[in-house]
């Protein structure tokens, strides 16, 4: 008899290509892992991985099995999509994905306020820069700041996300007098090996400033910036709310990405899903100028 719940644990080591990173993405155990893979080779009476040097690799038995178990845990997938679909109430939980920037300094107030007018409704709320995938049902609403949507999902483009050069007005009128044409005196706090970032600065009115640092962490930029260690780019809204900050004169506003809100499609259905996305874009589009850097 096939070990379907041994299905995940061998799609998770297909994906991971190995057995500590397949049970770190799946928040199992190395062991439960091993256990699981063990037994549904048992069951099936064939090897699905060898080793190499670099990791687990599929047998050509693993390589027949892979399609099956995606198509396996796509059909799951849609079966809990649409159960989830059928729910009319305003009450349990919605998994929320957002940056951490956008999480902290414009979201909090919003989320309060929703939970104080929906009291029965619970927000799971993930905090990453990487993308959580709606399609895989690792979130069920996300908030991004993208340039092109890629995932499967419905959502709402709001406004365009501007992205600026900023310093602390007192670093400016300290030092901005005496660079040179370039940028020669002036300070970068850097990101790291960002191409997009370091492209950013060889457009910009400074190319010859100094980068210093590596930093990939947006809200320690901020900090600093604020301090006076230097320029850094950040998202427009941050000068509505940390007026000691000031965009650099002579830079330019990159507004190529947008902010979406998007969700499942299956969910559109779901009332309480519905309800928080419908608050969520009011209350973004509420502070539409500060995104869009006016």
């Amino acid at each position: 008899m096939m070990d379907w719940k041994s299905l995940p644990a061998f799609l998770a080591v297909a994906r991971a290509g190995s057995l500590r990173a397949a049970a770190e993405q799946s928040d199992g155990t190395h062991a439960t892992i091993r256990r699981q893979i063990e037994a549904l080779e048992a069951g099936l009476g064939v090897q699905l991985f060898r080793r190499g040097a670099d990791g687990l690799h599929l047998t050509v038995a693993g390589r027949a099995l892979l399609p099956q178990a995606l198509e396996a845990e796509a059909a799951l997938l849609k079966g809990f999509n649409a159960v989830q679909g059928l729910d009319r109430e305003a009450a349990g939980r919605i998994r929320l994905s957002a940056d951490p920037m956008t999480a902290h300094f414009l979201l909090a107030p919003v989320l309060a306020e929703f939970t104080v007018l929906y009291p029965e409704i619970e927000i799971d709320l993930h905090l990453s820069y990487g993308i959580s995938s709606i399609a895989r049902l690792e979130t069920d609403v996300s908030i991004r700041h993208v340039r092109e949507v890629e995932d499967d999902a419905v959502g709402r483009k709001l406004f365009p996300l501007a992205i600026g050069t900023y310093a602390a007005e007192a670093y400016l009128d300290r030092l901005l007098p005496e660079a040179g044409p370039e940028g020669q005196g002036l300070t970068w706090i850097g990101y790291g090996a960002v191409p997009e970032l370091l492209e950013h600065i060889q457009r910009s009115p400074f190319p010859k400033a100094r980068i210093r640092h590596s930093i990939p962490d947006p809200a320690m930029h901020l900090h600093l910036a604020r301090a006076g260690a230097g320029m850094t780019v950040l998202a427009a809204w941050v000068q509505a709310r940390f007026p000691e900050l000031q965009r650099v004169p002579g830079t330019a506003f990159d507004t190529s990405r947008s902010t979406w809100v998007l969700l499942h499609g299956d969910l559109k259905r779901v009332r309480r899903v519905r309800l928080f996305v419908d608050y969520l874009c009011t209350a973004l589009s509420e502070r539409r100028a500060e995104f869009i850097g006016r």
